[in-house]
């Protein structure tokens, strides 16, 4: 089985990772703890503060240009998008979560970089909110996961 000489634990190891965090402003109540969560699990993961890079923009469209910059630098084993998208009532929020996803795939794929998507896309903010912390925690997760396969298949 391929990588099954590889633990979890390894898989999971953000020593020496360095990880870029774009986080969108728009519900910023939501993308807030996102953030929290994201950065207290990379910590918790074993990246170090230092070495997590944390930028803003205003909205989840703005999220894959912001993303695109990072990758051109090169500095960044993997990135992180966070972002809040609540369903109104017209279809700005199809819009909004078709493109925003489709600009994170775009960017991933273009510069061969992980990028964990944590861009919520939810009927309410209940649902958000019940889902904020969760996610946060399993982009962190994700983003080291990928970081250290990309490098191993490397």
């Amino acid at each position: 089985m391929f990588g099954a000489d590889k633990g979890k634990a390894d898989r999971l190891d953000g020593n020496n990772l360095c990880i870029g965090v774009v986080q969108a402003r728009f519900n910023a109540a939501i993308t807030d703890a996102l953030a929290m969560a994201t950065l207290a699990e990379l910590q918790r993961l074993g990246v170090a503060s230092d070495d997590v890079t944390v930028v803003q923009v205003p909205g989840a469209l703005e999220v894959p240009v912001a993303l695109q910059a990072m990758a051109e630098s090169d500095r960044f084993d993997a990135l992180i998008a966070l972002g809040c998208i609540i369903r109104g009532e017209t279809y700005h929020f199809e819009l909004v979560a078709n493109e925003s996803g489709a600009g994170v795939t775009r960017v991933s794929l273009d510069y061969q970089i992980p990028i964990a998507n944590a861009i919520l896309t939810t009927e309410n903010l209940e649902q958000a909110v019940a889902r904020q912390t969760e996610k946060g925690t399993d982009a962190a997760r994700v983003a080291v996961e990928m970081a250290n396969l990309l490098e191993n298949l490397g």
